[in-house]
């Protein structure tokens, strides 16, 4: 596996817009955590964003995953890149005629995935630290290192979505079609939510915890919920105008078993598309 994986990084490590893509997604996390800390001054009034408690123990891990998961559009870019240059250059080809399988060709890319996911997962790890050791009013070490479920969802999400980037580089073969073919498949959830709400108040069947959140992009996007309405001002503005959240933030065993099912058929889908093709 390491001889995989030392194959894939050799690519990329000359790859100047990987390079470059990567350093703006971390860059933009370090960015939008550096603006939540600048305190603003608007009419005499001061205004911090990080006094509001979103770099409080344990919230910021829900958080900062929440935020960083945002981003991941840049990194999947990286990915579908990564595929469709195999087949513009013929390196995809090429290793093939040097003797790497096409299973062993899938398993590389699928470790390559594995690893800027679990990169990205250390660096908000790292990047919550630092911001809640600096800002959080709770700083004892059991309320630090609760909630650290967050961060394996953040992972699983990015693996999960990674993968869905690969197989679909795999099956375009061209980086700008395959992301265009992610925004549709966005957009096509998109309808079949709105459609699910029209039977839901015509008839009352709810087919959303049936059937919608089984989705791909659904069900990863389930794994870490908005974390804005746990906040103590926004819960107390609720309380006031006479509403109450009952949303349950957690993260649940059957959202990270329906991703990593999602995931392992994205990669045996790009594996069985592979087999079939004539390179």
């Amino acid at each position: 596996m390491l001889r995989l994986l030392n194959i894939e990084l050799q690519k990329l490590r000359y790859n100047r817009s990987v390079k470059v893509i990567s350093i703006v997604y971390f860059s933009l996390i370090i960015f939008i955590s550096a603006i939540a800390s600048i305190e603003f001054d608007f009419a005499s009034v001061n205004f911090r964003l990080a006094d509001q408690g979103i770099f409080n123990f344990p919230f910021i891990w829900h958080f900062n995953t929440y935020i960083a998961a945002i981003l991941k559009i840049f990194l999947a870019i990286v990915i579908v890149s990564m595929m469709s240059n195999e087949y513009s250059y013929r390196t995809l080809k090429q290793n093939l005629i040097d003797g790497l399988s096409k299973k062993e060709f899938v398993l590389s890319k699928f470790l390559t995935v594995l690893v800027f996911a679990l990169v990205s997962t250390i660096f908000v790890f790292l990047v919550s630290l630092v911001l809640g050791l600096i800002f959080s009013d709770y700083k004892e070490f059991g309320i630090i290192f609760s909630d650290l479920e967050y961060l394996l969802a953040y992972f699983v999400k990015l693996v999960g979505f990674f993968s869905f980037c690969m197989f679909l580089g795999v099956w375009v073969k061209r980086s700008a079609f395959a992301i265009g073919f992610l925004v549709i498949w966005q957009i096509i959830e998109g309808l079949i939510a709105i459609g699910f709400q029209f039977i839901r108040v015509k008839t009352g069947t709810n087919l959303f915890e049936s059937v919608y959140n089984f989705l791909p992009l659904d069900a990863m996007s389930d794994l870490i919920k908005e974390p804005m309405s746990r906040l103590g001002a926004v819960q107390s503005a609720a309380t006031q105008l006479g509403e109450n959240f009952t949303k349950s933030y957690d993260v649940t065993l059957l959202n990270v078993a329906i991703v990593l099912i999602w995931t392992f058929l994205f990669v045996y889908w790009s594996y069985a598309l592979l087999k079939k093709r004539d390179l």
